[in-house]
């Protein structure tokens, strides 16, 4: 077999949150809102918020540690490391070398970061499949992680009751079975709309200054209403897309696991395709939105709890800023049956 051929699956998964849960009525302190007004327009009750001085390369490495854990492998296993983030520890080196130290793996293997938002995580997964096909990565590690909090405005009741920090990461491994794993790959984006979700400050074309820093052009600034519009449509057609490209039909697919952006969104998505909520599993009201990190947080608590099994079809699927959008459709694999 050709290693075109081979066919690529989540081996492990592992995710980490911070200790720190802030409600719906502790904001209500911080800004005019309520936890009535925040759970109807989202459906969170609390988010996780990170420590000062704990980093999204901390928080991605304590998820991958716990993959390969339960993968019952060791960091110098691993051939690739791919970090998806909108909320990088510095703006270089990436977050990904920075985990790479933490982690200890091998000093010889590739790591870079993939920036694409809310879409990071579905982004990196095409990534890393079609590298591990070439023959050159049998197993990688793809991670999601945030630090959301550090770039929210605290008095913009609009953004800051909507998003959290965490961070989940899976192991990849290639295999000789076929019609197991990563069945197929939708990926979009659309940068002509990529002012309805931005943060204007800090790059090299509004570098950090005292002005910039008072205009609050360091925080992320959001379209709500257009985000919405836009988010449910794409998402809709992501996963129809990427259904009609493997030939399979919405009611054999036994979960969707929608990035976790808000509940009004997941509704809208399932009523589109068709598909009842109860085969759309949230942790959106005890985590918020942790942006690239959010599919794994669900992933993982779907699995834990026991309804995702060995032979599943899952669907996965994302929008985020760029505005960028993705869908993956794969088949649960248990390696340990």
């Amino acid at each position: 077999m050709s290693s075109a051929e081979l066919s690529v699956f989540i081996r492990a998964i592992g995710v980490h949150t911070p200790e720190r849960t802030l409600t719906n009525a502790e904001l209500s302190k911080m800004v005019d809102t309520s936890d009535e007004w925040i759970k109807t327009r989202s459906g969170i009750a609390e988010r996780r918020i990170a420590a000062p001085d704990e980093n999204p390369s901390d928080m991605g490495a304590k998820a991958a540690a716990k993959a390969l854990e339960r993968a019952g492998l060791t960091p110098t296993d691993v051939d690739l490391l791919i970090v998806a983030t909108m909320t990088p520890d510095v703006p270089f080196p990436s977050t990904a070398c920075l985990l790479q130290a933490k982690l200890g793996l091998r000093r010889d293997i590739p790591c870079f970061d993939v920036s694409a938002a809310c879409s990071g995580f579905v982004y990196a997964l095409q990534v890393a499949k079609d590298m591990m096909r070439s023959g050159s990565y049998r197993r990688v590690l793809v991670v999601g992680t945030e630090k959301l909090s550090s770039v929210v405005d605290w008095s913009d009741r609009t953004t800051c009751v909507l998003f959290g920090d965490g961070a989940g990461a899976v192991l990849l491994e290639t295999t000789a079975e076929k019609g197991v794993g990563l069945l197929g790959n939708i990926l979009g984006a659309d940068g002509n709309n990529a002012e309805l979700l931005h943060c204007a400050g800090g790059g090299s074309a509004a570098p950090a200054t005292a002005d910039s820093l008072r205009g609050g052009k360091h925080f992320l600034r959001m379209n709500g209403k257009e985000v919405f519009r836009h988010a449910v449509r794409v998402m809709a057609e992501s996963c129809e897309r990427v259904l009609a490209k493997c030939d399979v039909k919405s009611e054999q697919v036994a979960w969707f696991i929608p990035h976790q952006a808000n509940i009004r969104i997941l509704e809208a998505v399932a009523s589109q395709l068709n598909v009842g909520m109860d085969r759309f599993p949230s942790n959106l009201d005890r985590y918020g939105n942790t942006s690239a990190a959010s599919i794994p947080l669900a992933l993982e608590e779907a699995w834990k709890d026991g309804k995702i099994k060995h032979g599943d079809l899952v669907l996965i699927v994302a929008f985020g800023a760029g505005l960028t959008w993705g869908a993956t459709l794969l088949r649960w694999h248990e390696t340990s049956r």
